[in-house]
């Protein structure tokens, strides 16, 4: 398997299978690269319909410039327990950050979420994530204050009265009842516009559809999480075959 930085031939191969449709995966196994490598590469540069093979050429080498501008030569990604690759690690935690950021999250808020639910414990300081992702403390209380905002992290006090953040199992629920909360408060305004502008006319009308999409999907979201909030309590099955599953005969 090539390895390496995406030349602009591969690149505009990417551009090509999007236009044609094609999953990720299936480009990736057409430019044999591993499929996080074309999720990264499509969704830091404008996402799946707005990539484009020489703009997203360009703005690579406009970052690799700065990094080598920018990074000390002996800094090395932090070693990772499990036996993990730790340029494995790196690369799909870009992954994980660049996903978020598409689906709207601030760039800042996005790292640090991805920072934390990637670490084993779920649980960082500021301090420690600052020198993680390499950035002031500053840009970390600020990216945890809206966070915190969101009902994607909690805040525990730690040893020496320092604040940890943290990731745990019910995160995931509660922001999805942040969001619902979210969307039934634009239901109510839309409803407000239409007695603004009159019932029965045009643009009344049109809010009132708005309204009534958007109180089915705040509904579906707050129910849908609530009957699969049992499912982050729930330790994840061994597959069958797994060399770790208990009992398996590997003899």
């Amino acid at each position: 398997m090539p390895g390496g930085r995406l030349s602009q031939q591969e690149r505009q191969q990417i551009a090509t299978g999007l236009a044609d449709g094609l999953a990720y995966a299936e480009i990736a196994r057409r430019l044999d690269r591993p499929t996080s490598t074309i999720t990264r590469e499509v969704m830091r540069n404008g996402g799946p319909t707005t990539y484009r093979a020489d703009l997203a050429h360009r703005a690579t080498e406009r970052r690799a410039h700065r990094r080598r501008q920018t990074t000390p030569r002996e800094t090395q990604a932090p070693e990772q327990a499990h036996g993990r690759d730790a340029e494995a690690v790196r690369e799909y935690e870009e992954v994980f950050t660049t996903v978020m950021m598409a689906s709207g999250m601030p760039t800042m808020m996005a790292r640090v979420m991805a920072c934390l639910t990637l670490t084993d414990t779920g649980s960082l300081t500021a301090s420690e994530l600052a020198q993680r992702l390499q950035v002031s403390p500053a840009s970390v209380s600020k990216a945890i204050t809206f966070l915190d905002s969101q009902g994607m992290i909690r805040r525990e006090q730690g040893e020496r009265r320092r604040e940890r953040y943290i990731v745990d199992d019910d995160v995931w629920y509660q922001s999805m009842l942040a969001s619902a909360r979210a969307i039934a408060q634009l239901v109510e305004v839309a409803r407000q516009g239409v007695g603004v502008l009159g019932t029965g006319t045009p643009a009344a009308d049109r809010l009132e559809n708005v309204a009534r999409f958007l109180d089915f999907v705040s509904e579906s979201t707050a129910r849908a999480a609530e009957q699969a909030r049992e499912i982050l309590h729930t330790k994840p099955r061994t597959p069958p075959g797994d060399p770790a599953e208990p009992g398996s005969d590997h003899g």
